[in-house]
């Protein structure tokens, strides 16, 4: 971390900003329950999922973005060090991960979400599963069987709708 102060609010005409956007995926919903955390140079700003402009002095910072969470309890942790010329504003953006084991990503727009991958993945292994199981139920309920291993037979109403479905398909 850096000794400088922050400078709040700038000093003069000379002064910067460090424009930080905080964004998490709409699918990860549940982020939006948690306010994230931003310090610069180690003094906590009061962060929010949106753009918020910081007046500083022209220096370098220190730039620590995590969102409290419950387990673990800091997720997408990012840091980054930027440089704030006189009169300049910095853009960065930080995205939240789509995994909660992830560190978030910070730099300049546009960033991508970390996890975004491995949450496709997951998804669509959990669907493949879902379609599975489902199908197993709709192929043991239509085969009239004694054995007492084989999944029950949920009647005549499945076999009319699986009937239908094949009609349909026709």
């Amino acid at each position: 971390m850096y000794e400088q102060d922050p400078g709040y609010p700038p000093q003069g005409n000379e002064g910067g900003a460090i424009a930080l956007t905080l964004k998490y995926h709409p699918i990860a919903f549940l982020m939006g329950l948690f306010k994230p955390r931003v310090e610069i140079n180690g003094h906590q700003i009061q962060g929010a999922w949106n753009r918020t402009v910081l007046p500083v002095q022209p220096g370098q910072y220190h730039v620590h973005v995590h969102v409290p969470y419950l387990i673990p309890s800091r997720i997408g942790v990012a840091d980054l060090n930027v440089t704030v010329l006189p009169g300049q504003t910095v853009e960065l953006e930080y995205r939240a991960p789509m995994i909660a084991f992830m560190a978030g990503a910070m730099g300049a727009p546009p960033q991508k979400y970390p996890g975004m991958a491995a949450s496709i993945v997951l998804l669509v292994v959990s669907l493949v599963v879902l379609l599975c199981v489902c199908g197993g139920c709709v192929i043991g309920s239509l085969l009239d069987n004694n054995d007492p291993y084989a999944l029950p037979a949920l009647g005549n109403g499945i076999r009319a709708v699986v009937a239908g479905l094949t009609a349909l398909l026709r």
